[in-house]
């Protein structure tokens, strides 16, 4: 397998919330992206280097209330909407990967369904949970897979000087965690310590080295 950063995911109570803080924080305004129809989400996107792209993500509010299932990221439980409702939060990371079904059958933990999903033109396949919960509350990636003839999204995004510097993992059994990663060959990938849970990306922008948490 071949495995790489794809995105990393910062979610929003609504995204004119968001913009006005990477706006404040980074010194850029994020362009919006779209909306995923299938749940009830919409985005704004960026690159961050090396072909990967910085998400912000938010129920829409336009979009039906009841996408008929779970939305992703966690979006539907009670303690993430009020830990977006103080301020825009990590939420998780997105492994790229050239063998889906190689990944989630080398993992030792439950990844969820290979989801086909869309926005507007793009496509492409991700492991969701059918709860929408996130392995590990975000520690462990999500993982995608684009169509290989297509080039990777990032390219038709904004560069606005915004490069993801690290994503830093914190956990009470950080060997246990460390072990699971390894099994997902994505390791690499994140630097890990030992701590409470936590999720944090590391950032340079305009406004110099930021981290969300």
């Amino acid at each position: 397998m071949h495995n790489k950063i794809d995105h990393f995911v910062i979610g929003t109570d609504t995204l004119e919330q968001g913009i006005a803080e990477i706006d404040a924080r980074l010194g850029v305004i994020i362009p919006r992206g779209g909306k995923h129809d299938a749940m009830s989400t919409h985005n704004c996107v960026m690159q961050s280097g090396n072909e990967s792209f910085f998400e912000l993500i938010a129920i829409d509010p336009d979009a039906p209330a009841d996408p008929g299932r779970r939305r992703w990221f966690s979006l539907d439980e009670a303690e993430t909407r009020t830990r977006l409702k103080a301020r825009p939060r990590a939420l998780c990371w997105v492994v790229g990967t050239d063998d889906l079904e190689a990944v989630v059958k080398a993992s030792p933990v439950d990844l969820g369904e290979i989801t086909m999903l869309t926005r507007g033109a793009l496509s492409w396949r991700l492991t969701v949970p059918k709860d929408g919960h996130l392995p590990m509350g975000g520690l462990l990636p999500l993982f995608i897979q684009w169509p290989d003839s297509d080039p990777h999204p990032s390219t038709a995004q904004q560069n606005l000087g915004v490069i993801l510097e690290k994503i830093c993992l914190s956990h009470p059994e950080a060997e246990t965690l460390e072990n699971i990663l390894k099994a997902l060959q994505v390791e690499h990938l994140a630097e890990i310590t030992t701590g409470d849970a936590a999720l944090r990306f590391q950032v340079t922008s305009p406004k110099g080295t930021v981290i969300f948490d």
